[in-house]
């Protein structure tokens, strides 16, 4: 292949040659000015086939051709921004298993910024997000391995693994000055998206993790369960969607949850560098729109696909946006599989919300800055809750993370969290007087 790649160049490169032996060539109207030639694009491929060569014959170490190529792949694709990436036959399965099977591992969404690996958020119900993982964690190297050198998904690759295994992790939390070793065992991580508890009569907490294929589907569902539970006390007065942590996912997840509450209008605009990238999704009534009023709670971990919903029901003054302002990746990525099983994801355009605003780094900014305020009473078996204000989530979850057993008093429980988050409080507060304060007229 190396051969034939030279043997091509070579002549490509006797043509040129000849090209410019041959007189009467012509170099514009004047002869005094001639046209400057734009640079030849195959000049860098020679290049490259120049150290592709050198390092094959000279490295220390003997380096298959294919192991060198897909090194310059990704090294190529890393320099473009955090979430471009080259995947491997086995990367690029394992990231479809992320959103449509069960896969074993830890439970982070990373990302990678000026070469530093940071946790985006840990996913509920997860061994990371029990472990005490944050967002704004560096994680500096898997099982030993400094990560300066690796991908993302090669970090992802390594942080994976077989059900019961262990992974040891040293990160440095984003408010300590010594890293700290945190070891881990791995575990099927849950593909369940979407949580729904009764907050009062007629009030409803929803919670979104993530959005993957099901993640409507089982909004949907959720709605339904509300209604029929509510049916008795006048149907469903009001809906806290929770998006706080929720690093994001599929787009047409988030366009379908976003029309879930909206009738018609813009949902997202897209826009890449060519004009046929441009794409406008927008909402369609459907009878099953929910049409109660809203409030969405955000925080520094909603990422992407929540960025998207939260912006659309702001800018459609659908629903009041509280908490703090969101995490800003605003990019849109496709997958592109590759003949031989590998795959490309690649930042092909950005997206803007329905008024024309860009998310990408400045994020959505809420309505109402409610900072998250964590319990005062200190929990000795739950640690995670005196930490700083980017630790958002524990307190939705009981101790244990397990299944409400038979008799537990349901509304105890639902108090239990208002009284442990205040944001939730607030969230609910607020949309049981939003039909009040929408009646309030400026003078």
């Amino acid at each position: 292949m190396r051969l034939l790649f030279r043997s091509h160049m070579f002549a490509f490169l006797l043509l040129i040659g000849a090209a410019a032996a041959f007189p009467g060539v012509s170099y514009g109207a004047d002869a005094k000015e001639p046209v400057k030639e734009a640079p030849n694009k195959f000049d860098a491929l020679k290049r490259f086939s120049q150290v592709l060569d050198l390092v094959e014959r000279y490295y220390v170490r003997d380096v298959t051709q294919g192991d060198l190529i897909n090194g310059a792949v990704k090294g190529m694709l890393q320099g473009l921004d955090p979430h471009s990436t080259f995947m491997s036959t086995d990367e690029y399965k394992e990231m479809q298993e992320t959103t449509s099977g069960e896969f074993f591992g830890v439970g982070i969404e990373i990302s990678q910024e000026n070469g530093q690996i940071t946790v985006v958020t840990p996913i509920e119900d997860t061994p990371a997000f029990r472990a005490g993982l944050q967002p704004g964690d560096i994680i500096l190297s898997i099982n030993g391995q400094p990560v300066q050198e690796l991908s993302l998904q090669e970090v992802v690759s390594r942080i994976r693994g077989p059900k019961g295994s262990e992974v040891e992790l040293v990160i440095l939390h984003n408010d300590s000055k010594n890293p700290q070793t945190v070891r881990i065992t791995r575990d099927a991580i849950p593909l369940i998206s979407v949580k729904s508890k009764k907050l009062e009569d007629g009030y409803y907490w929803i919670r979104l993790t993530r959005f993957s294929e099901r993640t409507t589907d089982e909004l949907k569902d959720a709605l339904k369960a509300a209604a029929k539970e509510s049916k008795g006390n006048g149907g469903i007065k009001g809906i806290v969607l929770d998006l706080r942590n929720n690093p994001g996912g599929l787009l047409d997840q988030a366009v379908s949850v976003a029309d879930a509450f909206l009738e018609k209008g813009t949902i997202v605009s897209i826009k890449g560098r060519r004009e046929n990238t441009e794409r406008v999704y927008s909402a369609k009534k459907q009878n099953d729109d929910v049409q109660v009023p809203m409030v969405v709670l955000i925080n520094a971990g909603s990422a992407s696909a929540s960025e998207i919903v939260a912006g659309a029901l702001r800018d459609q003054k659908r629903a009041l946006i509280m908490g703090e302002r969101s995490f800003g990746k605003g990019s849109v990525q496709n997958i592109i599989p590759l003949s031989d099983g590998s795959g490309l994801k690649l930042t092909v355009a950005l997206y803007y919300t329905p008024n024309g605003s860009s998310i990408q780094a400045e994020g959505i900014v809420p309505d109402l800055e409610i900072p998250f305020e964590a319990p005062r009473s200190d929990d000795k078996d739950n640690p995670r809750m005196l930490l700083r204000e980017q630790d958002l989530n524990r307190h939705l979850e009981t101790k244990n993370d397990k299944k409400a057993p038979k008799g537990k008093n349901t509304a105890n429980d639902a108090q239990e969290q208002l009284a442990r988050d205040n944001q939730l409080r607030m969230g609910l507060q607020m949309v049981k007087n939003l039909p009040k304060m929408s009646e309030i007229k400026a003078q």
